[in-house]
């Protein structure tokens, strides 16, 4: 059982090591047969892609309440978790861009613990606004759930 384990870890490790190094593509000047792409000269866009899209950026404003030292991790970009002193707020502009038009791009932010009066720790509590309107919350600590919004243009 544990040579299985071992053999089933080692070829995931391999697999992600294989799928993940290298997907990033250097341009040291040189051009391998199969790099070419087709330019709009040669007759457009290549079949199935669609232009670059954008959509309006909004301002995400993400808060948690109470005192003393707390983990927060928040997804508006890109996913951050630190140790933050409370009260935080954190403000960033997201833009929407090509398939997140269509299906919408969310974002989130998990507070850590804080201390009730009681003693006993709750969630501290979190909002989330776009554009100057609140769109979620967690009941000021009294809901065990994150603050999450799917953002759509």
């Amino acid at each position: 059982m544990r040579k299985t384990a071992t053999l089933a870890i080692t070829l995931l490790a391999a697999a992600a090591l294989l799928t993940g190094c290298g997907s990033e593509k250097k341009d040291d000047g040189t051009a391998k047969a199969g790099d070419a792409k087709p330019s709009a000269s040669a007759g457009g866009n290549a079949k199935g892609s669609a232009p670059d899209r954008e959509g309006v950026p909004h301002q995400v404003v993400f808060e948690v309440g109470g005192t003393g030292k707390s983990q927060v991790m928040w997804v508006g970009n890109t996913n951050h978790f630190e140790q933050v002193t409370l009260p935080w707020t954190k403000t960033e502009s997201v833009t929407l861009e090509d398939a997140e038009l269509e299906v919408g791009h969310t974002v989130s932010v998990v507070p850590g613990s804080v201390k009730r009066a009681d003693g006993m720790l709750q969630a501290a509590p979190c909002t989330i606004k776009v554009d100057g309107k609140q769109v979620a919350d967690n009941q000021n600590g009294k809901s065990d759930k994150l603050c999450e919004y799917k953002l759509k243009n």
